[in-house]
């Protein structure tokens, strides 16, 4: 039997923020829009990852807090309330229902296919949903590919499937507080979701290959983390390479490491990387390969497919595996399909409408730890690697008036990376309590590209933690 094609002006296949965003530009301007999606509409974000993590460590952060003050440390009694802070969690969740996002979508204009999208030629997507069934989808202008990431795990372990370990989804969902949790991995899921369960009961042990945690941003913040951890509880182990794994039905899980050591545990948490969703939504029809990384301009257009229709934004793209820049692509995406569809020239030149031009050295981030990481731009190495000359400014972070209204005792750090030629800020690193919310001060000092004698007319006030700032612009005027 024939299906007949359904015809709409744009198709977004995925149904994350950076889908949702871009669909929402494109219905905007009056382009009929359809988003496909195969799980919850809201995405990895809303249901695994950004929201129901941040849920659980935002009571970590503020029972910290209180206990950091004279005053308010004598009123805080024992640890938090595990089945308190999970429920919590599940609401901002949304208890793993979707229908919330699908009556925006609705309100927006914006058409719902369920099922599992795959390219299927020039401007076509086929879709199957559960039952099998398939509906075929044709776009006059455009396609955005926004299925995001999936997370790595390592081949070739013994016994890894068996062990069946957690990803984000189960670190971020789970209904109950193990006993013992091995994290396998020292990046920004590790060490935030050590810092969860560790703070809701779990005796947590952190497995890193290397020897530093956040091994891609400065080395200092990756020792204050390890310090915050330490301090919490948390085992960290350097060096330590998991070479088999093993579990039998309701059992507990035996990690054997590389020295013949065997730790036990509850449950395994793997955090070692993200892998595209691109296996199979279609690529080798567009004469693309599956499972790979999209190469994408600045417009977010695709690279090596006639025809300017087909664009990727978000994770799939590897330019930054940030939910904010995934939005931020949308909108640039969004805007790129609308010109051409009305037939106008894109702008593309540098901060141009249509070119997503802060992916990488103004892409910032927060690592939700005990203390804090913030940081934008580009670290002392990465300037280095870079060619460019920099001078870098440290300041004590606690010797700031302000902060020391957070803390008896703050201990934090902050440090701008200074291009000497340009005269402008490139980098800035944060590490501390309540350093998230300094962030993006630095992003607009970093992507504006704001000189430093200007920079220097913006007065924080007193008494924040923003005051660091005067310090650390007196050494890049010194």
């Amino acid at each position: 039997m024939t299906t007949t094609p359904e015809e709409y002006d744009v198709i977004v296949v995925g149904a994350g923020p950076t889908g949702e965003n871009v669909a929402d530009r494109t219905a905007a301007a009056g382009l009929r829009t359809v988003i496909v999606e195969a799980e919850l509409v809201g995405g990895e974000c809303s249901y695994w990852a950004c929201m129901p993590s941040k849920a659980l460590l935002r009571p970590v952060a503020a029972l910290a807090a209180a206990r950091a003050v004279a005053g308010s440390r004598e009123a805080v009694g024992g640890g938090l309330d595990a089945a308190a802070v999970l429920a919590r969690r599940d609401s901002f969740a949304s208890h793993w229902q979707d229908d919330g996002q699908v009556k925006w979508l609705r309100d927006t204009g914006i058409d719902l296919v369920r099922g599992h999208g795959r390219l299927a030629g020039e401007r076509t997507v086929t879709v199957e949903a559960e039952d099998g069934s398939e509906r075929v989808l044709t776009a006059r202008h455009a396609v955005a590919v926004c299925t995001g990431s999936r997370p790595v795990l390592p081949e070739g372990v013994p016994g890894l499937a068996e062990a069946r370990p957690w990803t984000n989804r189960e670190a971020t969902g789970a209904s109950a507080v193990p006993g013992r949790l091995a994290v396998v991995g020292g990046g920004v899921v590790g060490v935030e979701m050590a810092t969860a369960w560790r703070a809701l009961g779990a005796e947590v042990v952190v497995l890193v290959r290397g020897d530093a945690l956040l091994p891609r941003m400065e080395p200092f913040a990756g020792e204050l983390v390890a310090e915050g951890l330490r301090a919490a509880g948390v085992e960290l182990r350097f060096g330590a390479s998991v070479s088999s794994l093993e579990r039998a039905d309701g059992s507990e899980v035996v990690l054997v490491l590389e020295d013949g050591e065997r730790l036990t545990a509850d449950e395994v948490l793997y955090a070692t990387g993200r892998a595209p969703r691109t296996a199979d939504v279609g690529l080798e029809q567009v004469g693309l390969k599956p499972g790979g990384w999209l190469d994408v301009d600045d417009s977010c257009t695709v690279l090596g497919v006639d025809g300017d229709w087909l664009y990727a934004a978000g994770d799939v793209n590897h330019r930054a595996l940030l939910t904010h820049q995934g939005k931020y692509q949308a909108r640039i995406a969004g805007a790129a399909i609308v010109a051409r569809a009305g037939g106008r020239t894109l702008d593309t030149a540098r901060w141009g409408a249509h070119a997503a031009s802060a992916d990488s050295a103004g892409a910032p981030q927060v690592v939700f730890t005990e203390p804090e990481v913030a940081a934008v731009g580009l670290t002392l190495a990465a300037a280095e690697r870079a060619g460019v000359r920099v001078k870098t400014v440290d300041h004590d972070l606690g010797a700031v008036a302000g902060a020391s209204l957070y803390g008896d005792d703050y201990r934090g750090r902050a440090r701008v990376v200074f291009d000497l030629d340009r005269q402008v800020l490139i980098g800035a690193t944060f590490v501390g309590p309540g350093v998230a919310e300094l962030l993006h001060s630095a992003t607009i000092a970093v992507v504006g590209e704001v000189p430093i004698d200007r920079l220097w007319h913006a007065v924080p006030a007193y008494p924040t933690i923003s005051e660091v700032w005067l310090r650390l612009l007196e050494g890049c005027r010194g």
